[in-house]
């Protein structure tokens, strides 16, 4: 049988995640969960149902159709979407809602599947050097179907790069990194109880693999979420600069990407009844990215400021 992958969205004609124009198949699922994420839906590994109550006139049709019994309207009149009840993607709900508030949050695709879809722009990857990047959620959390893509791509000739956190098991890592042309790999704080404490696990694990991969000489990219006041100062960049001070000048270091804090996620959190773990604005300065960048760029790094 075919391998499938749970993913939640093919994005075409990026240019932020890797060289050339890309698409980027989401994953859904992840081991992190990062306060600043700014994609909530792919962080569990099911499917969802995605609701905007403002467009919501609680009619009831979603609760009539649903088969699983996941829509009620409460005594007082007002739609709910139960949380505690698996969705089982059938749409029957999103087909008869008449404001259009309901989206079904996860497909499950084969790897022929979705090897034609990336396939549609093969022209735009071969005129600008671009390809497929797989991303999330983590792709690695489905280490099987996210192998057998790259492989599928690779076969066609087609540029594969991952983003990921890390945090995955070595030997599930490296039985995919055979098929990665890039890694998009995130450091999102050096220290180990500030990194639980922001994302609900420790780095040791991922700059582990971060190091094994540098080591072994396959093509890293570093990417850094910049936010202020967490991971912004002196001494937290410091320390990024001389853990990565031993790969600077190894040909397979692609150096680091400055990812700045932004809010295009925030709405997502509401439709799936999940509160946003920040408060306040964390957002840097032109002035104060400038100063980071900078930072860098005195100990000899290539550092790009990368802004959606």
């Amino acid at each position: 049988m075919e391998r499938k992958a749970l993913i939640f969205n093919v994005q075409k004609y990026n240019m932020y995640d890797g060289p050339g124009i890309r698409t980027i198949v989401f994953f859904k699922g992840c081991p992190l969960r990062c306060k600043w994420c700014a994609n909530p839906e792919g962080l569990e590994r099911k499917i969802q149902v995605m609701f905007k109550k403002n467009s919501c006139v609680s009619c009831g049709l979603c609760v009539d159709a649903c088969p699983v019994g996941i829509h009620e309207i409460t005594p007082e009149g007002v739609h709910r979407v139960r949380r505690d009840i698996d969705c089982t993607g059938c749409g029957k709900c999103r087909s008869v809602c008449p404001q259009a508030a309901l989206e079904i949050n996860g497909q499950v695709r084969t790897v022929s599947e979705l090897l034609k879809m990336v396939e549609e722009d093969a022209a735009f990857y071969s005129m600008s050097g671009g390809g497929v990047t797989l991303g999330g959620g983590e792709c690695t959390s489905q280490p099987e179907a996210a192998r057998e893509l790259l492989m599928a791509c690779r076969s066609e000739g087609i540029h594969t790069a991952i983003e990921t956190c890390g945090h995955t098991k070595p030997d599930k890592l490296f039985s995919i990194a055979e098929y990665v042309d890039l890694f998009l790999f995130d450091i999102k704080h050096m220290d180990p109880k500030r990194h639980n404490e922001l994302t609900g696990i420790g780095n040791e694990r991922i700059l582990s693999n971060l190091k094994e991969l540098l080591t072994r000489r396959y093509n890293v990219k570093v990417r850094m979420p910049m936010l202020k006041g967490i991971n912004d100062s002196r001494e937290e960049i410091n320390q990024v600069i001389q853990f990565l001070l031993p790969f600077r000048d190894d040909p397979n270091f692609k150096g680091v990407d400055l990812l700045p804090y932004h809010k295009m996620g925030v709405g997502k959190y509401s439709q799936l009844d999940i509160p946003y773990p920040i408060e306040g604005d964390p957002s840097l300065s032109q002035e104060e990215l400038d100063r980071i960048e900078g930072w860098m760029k005195a100990c000899n790094f290539p550092v790009t400021v990368v802004r959606h």
